[in-house]
């Protein structure tokens, strides 16, 4: 039985009431105060301070201070008035009793309230990081995807235009080549109409033993023109990167472009050159799924995490790979990873059919107990309900499922926050 305090002492004013209550010689950290509106009590053991107030007070402004080995409570009054006495005097220990019990009711009805409060501020805000962290990530991947559109645009553009100055520029060729076979053929058929007047003169003219005569003989030798002198022409040209005549590019442009594409090619290089390292077996993701699926049975869960990225790198295409590394992360709590590997595996397991019923339902659990583990359970149980609905006669998904609704519904503890 507790030792009641007797030794206090107390002043007041119009509007507050100090209270002064030796702590004979008990530590700070061991003072438990309780205050409503008409009760106070100030426990450290073995001893026991309560009283019943004859005046109600306003519990939400009053203090309590602890030093020097006393308490000093400052209760707020209701009534700017002085108190006649600070207790009621009455030997009914059935209204003290019922007094007692009402402030501690009301005590843990606050308490209560203030935890819910608590809880749902700190919801809301995880809520809200959560999906400030998922907006600017997906807004982080819009931007890189519209820079590859924009610089495969780009490149689709100066491709079609060095396509097209080639076509014209053959064109040109041929019409340069018809233009001087025609000019041969012309030249040709002139000689021929000069030689032929020239022999249809009129004139007698001696022929030789062979039938000609001298004159056209000699015709022959005059009008033909000499041959031609073999030999070989040496053009230069300006050396180019680019297909394009240099008066006619955009050489910073083209630069750039140029700077790209080196540090692409380095970028792959590496890759290439750190996977040369590796065995012939380490290069196929199908076994590296293997070890990451017995490194994580052995509670090795960061081993199968590398495995699982060094399978990922090999082939971005294979869902398992995400879904399995989601659940390594939700046993390293990186929860928000967990989230992110699952919905990338959802993506990848489209459409839905029956061929991946089992997987789509265990990325769904994986996500939402991610959520859940964040304190968001109504996310959460949306993924269980998913999962459920793909496997509606599973116990153990059914009794999580009631488990989450129990918990937002406030009839079961989060064991998250205990």
């Amino acid at each position: 039985m507790p030792l009641l305090v007797t030794d206090y002492s107390w002043t007041q004013t119009d509007s507050t009431v100090y209270i002064n209550v030796p702590l004979k010689g008990a530590k700070a950290g061991k003072v438990d105060i309780l205050c409503t509106n008409e009760y106070l009590k100030v426990h450290f053991p073995p001893y026991l301070f309560e009283a019943v107030l004859s005046e109600p007070v306003d519990d939400d402004r009053s203090t309590a201070k602890i030093g020097n080995g006393v308490a000093v409570i400052s209760l707020q009054k209701r009534t700017n008035k002085l108190w006649e006495q600070l207790m009621i005097t009455t030997n009914d220990k059935e209204k003290k009793k019922e007094i007692r019990e009402r402030a501690l009711l009301k005590h843990q009805e606050k308490l209560a309230a203030e935890s819910k409060a608590k809880a749902e501020k700190q919801h809301t805000e995880k809520k809200y990081a959560l999906e400030t962290m998922m907006k600017l990530e997906k807004e982080e991947r819009e931007r890189i995807q519209k820079m590859k559109d924009t610089e495969r645009e780009r490149t689709t553009a100066e491709l079609e235009a060095w396509q097209l100055k080639q076509r014209e520029k053959a064109e040109e060729e041929a019409q340069l080549k018809l233009q001087s076979q025609r000019g041969d053929q012309d030249k040709v058929k002139a000689v021929t109409k000069k030689h032929e007047n020239g022999c249809s003169g009129g004139r007698k003219v001696k022929l030789d033993g062979r039938g000609s005569s001298e004159a056209e003989s000699k015709k022959k030798h005059v009008d033909l023109p000499p041959p031609r002198v073999s030999g070989n022409i040496r053009v230069t040209f300006t050396p180019r990167v680019f297909p394009t005549a240099l008066r006619e590019s955009r050489v910073p442009e083209e630069e750039e472009w140029l700077k790209k594409q080196a540090e692409a090619r380095c970028a792959v290089n590496a890759d290439v050159n750190e996977l040369k390292d590796l065995k012939e077996e380490e290069r196929n993701p199908d076994w590296l799924k293997e070890k990451g699926d017995k490194c994580f049975a052995t509670g090795n869960y960061l081993a199968a995490v590398n495995a699982y990225n060094l399978a990922i790198r090999l082939n971005r295409k294979i869902p398992a790979l995400y879904s399995n590394r989601a659940a390594c992360h939700l046993k390293l709590r990186n929860l928000h990873k967990a989230v992110e590997d699952s919905s990338q595996a959802l993506e990848l397991l489209t459409p839905p059919v029956a061929a991946n019923a089992g997987a789509r339902a265990r990325a769904h659990v994986r996500r939402g107990s991610a959520l859940c583990k964040l304190q968001l359970h109504a996310e959460g149980l949306q993924d269980y309900q998913a999962a459920l609905k793909i496997d509606p006669h599973n116990e153990a998904l059914q009794a999580d499922t009631q488990r989450i609704r129990d918990i937002i519904q406030g009839t079961t503890a989060d064991p998250e926050t205990q």
